[in-house]
């Protein structure tokens, strides 16, 4: 047999495009072989402009991986025409086309292929897979049942097998926490494995703090502006100070408008957001629906203690009371993390290393070795 890297994919454009063809008219003999893979290819319906906890965590996870001298190839809707989603027009979803899927792949070659949501692109690249029997992982980042159910009547029990079909197909289910994947094994879930995510503590760090120049104290959210976040909550809390709002989102302009005392400052990145981060005196999560939140550990790294409900994503994340208060009345939780001390707040933080969340990534997806069949000579 004859291995797929071998053969000449690099020439121009039309030789290659022959290749390619002569590839799709036989088979591929595909099997998991053991090791960290030398290339990965990551699929994410989730990608620039928009601004949220998948992307950061593929951006950081892309550098860790390359750090380690291994090629990182994303297929997102940056590369395929788009449409707006209904009701949520900053996301694009992908017009796929599944000729240019398998061509892509094709060429790649990727030795593992993970997918990071379960929308246009990384539905077409699982069809692929299973078409052809070629072991790749996936990642469960967010509780869509949740998040339809809080725009839609529609009962989980209808969305949640739905979702297991998908994931079911893989050789393993990337979850970040214990409570998540419990969750989903009742849920029929039969391949989780937990994958906690990182945070960048050269990034979010203390010494970014300063002062804002608001009414203290200083209540912070991080995130979308969206019905699924629960973020009234946050906004209806009755405690003296400033509340400040980092996102965008669907509904931003209707609770601008009814909560005219909060700072809704849109989306920051980088220094900017780090010293949003810092300069707070308590980070407030109101979600119920996160699978980990992100911005939970980003928060801590800042040294600033958090607030939140006790569901899934606070309940794995925020295991310290020393640097954070959770309880169902989100205002006794807020004034309480007041009075934490933010000293230890960064400590904590840095069991969350990106370093061994890139190790266990390489070392939990399934590898590929890519040969190609040829009739026997006569």
């Amino acid at each position: 047999m004859t291995r797929v890297e071998d053969l000449d994919t690099q020439g121009d454009g039309a030789s290659r495009h022959a290749v390619i063809r002569s590839f799709s008219r036989r088979r591929f003999a595909l099997k998991r072989v053991e090791g960290v893979p030398r290339s990965v290819l990551i699929v994410t319906d989730a990608w620039h402009p928009q601004i949220n906890g998948v992307v950061r965590v593929i951006e950081r996870l892309k550098e860790n991986i390359e750090a380690r001298g291994i090629a990182v190839h994303i297929m997102a809707p940056d590369s395929f025409w788009t449409v707006p989603m209904p009701g949520y027009r900053e996301i694009r979803l992908s017009l796929v086309n599944r000729r240019d899927v398998r061509r892509t792949i094709e060429r790649l070659k990727p030795e593992s292929i993970h997918i990071m949501t379960e929308g246009p692109l990384g539905g077409a690249v699982r069809r692929y897979c299973v078409k052809r029997r070629l072991p790749f992982s996936t990642a469960y980042n967010t509780q869509f049942p949740e998040y339809l159910r809080a725009r839609l009547p529609v009962p989980l029990d209808w969305t949640y097998p739905i979702m297991q079909r998908f994931h079911a197909a893989a050789e393993v289910c990337l979850v970040p926490t214990k409570t998540v994947a419990d969750r989903l094994r009742a849920r029929g879930f039969a391949n989780t494995a937990i994958w906690p995510l990182g945070v960048d503590l050269s990034q979010f760090q203390p010494s970014m703090r300063k002062d804002l120049g608001f009414k203290q104290p200083v209540l912070l959210y991080v995130g979308r502006v969206s019905v699924e976040k629960n973020i009234e909550d946050f906004l209806k809390l009755d405690i003296p100070g400033t509340k400040i709002v980092v996102g965008d989102g669907p509904i931003r302009a209707r609770l601008s408008r009814q909560y005219p005392e909060v700072q809704f400052v849109g989306h920051k990145q980088g220094a900017e957001l780090a010293t949003y981060f810092a300069s707070a005196d308590v980070f407030v999560f109101p979600s119920r629906t996160d699978t980990f939140g992100l911005v939970l550990i980003e928060a801590l790294a800042s040294g600033t203690p958090c607030a939140a409900y006790p569901v899934t994503g606070p309940l794995d994340v925020l295991t310290d009371p020393g640097v954070a208060v959770m309880d169902e009345d989100l205002r006794k939780a807020t004034l309480a993390a007041l009075k934490l001390d933010r000293t230890l707040c960064p400590d904590y933080a840095k069991r969350f290393s990106w370093e061994s969340t890139t190790e266990q990534f390489l070392t939990t997806i399934p590898r590929i070795q890519w040969t190609l069949r040829r009739k026997a000579a006569a």
